[in-house]
């Protein structure tokens, strides 16, 4: 599903929280069984949530992510501005398979960083 990202992320999130609800309520209805089984649904609803929260979206820096650099064609660094000259043009590509973009991958040797940039 093409630009689906926020949508699964929130999709995640609300399953989580059902599953942390319905996990508190297991715990208040007592007994070992359901006390149990409470506390597994509230950790794994919990972790969900982190999870789709903290989601790094696809292809995109660290730096781009912060500085609020617009997203690149098929979710890689943004094409219009040129990548810093430590970054060199490597011979991996690949095709994203949501998008089908054709994506290439830039490597700054020193830290081992890498980018990601659309070539079609």
């Amino acid at each position: 599903m093409r630009g689906s990202g926020g949508l699964g992320r929130g999709l995640v999130v609300v399953v989580g929280g059902v599953m942390v609800f319905a996990g508190l309520a297991a715990v208040s209805e007592g007994g070992a069984d359901a006390g149990l089984t409470g506390l597994w649904l509230v950790a794994i609803g919990m972790i969900l949530m982190v999870v789709a929260i903290l989601e790094r979206l696809r292809y995109r820096s660290e730096t781009a992510d912060r500085s609020g650099l617009p997203i690149g064609p098929g979710g890689g660094e943004p094409t219009a501005n040129p990548l810093e000259g430590r970054f060199r043009r490597t011979g991996e590509v690949f095709v994203d398979p949501t998008s089908d973009h054709r994506m290439r991958v830039w490597l700054d040797e020193e830290t081992g960083e890498r980018r990601y940039r659309a070539e079609d």
